[in-house]
């Protein structure tokens, strides 16, 4: 997931430069740079989705080996 909200962070930057400059009216410019901010922040959901989910699994982890886990049992 983190993979995948780093290239839609470049993607949403790419869209807003090329935006700026292929793109000659204000209200299509405008447009444009909308979506690729709309890109970035989904990105940077994934981004952070991703960072949770890999701070839960760690903590699983770490439960299941000191035998606190939900039922898995642990190593003591």
């Amino acid at each position: 997931m983190k993979l995948a909200g780093c290239l839609l962070l470049l993607s949403g930057w790419m869209i807003v430069l090329v935006a700026l400059v292929m793109l000659p009216g204000l209200g299509a410019r405008a447009a444009f740079i909308g979506a690729g901010i709309a890109v970035e922040i989904l990105g940077l959901a994934l981004i952070a989705r991703g960072q949770v989910n890999q701070e839960k699994q760690a903590q699983a982890v770490t439960q299941s080996i000191r035998g606190m886990g939900s039922g898995l049992g642990g190593y003591r």
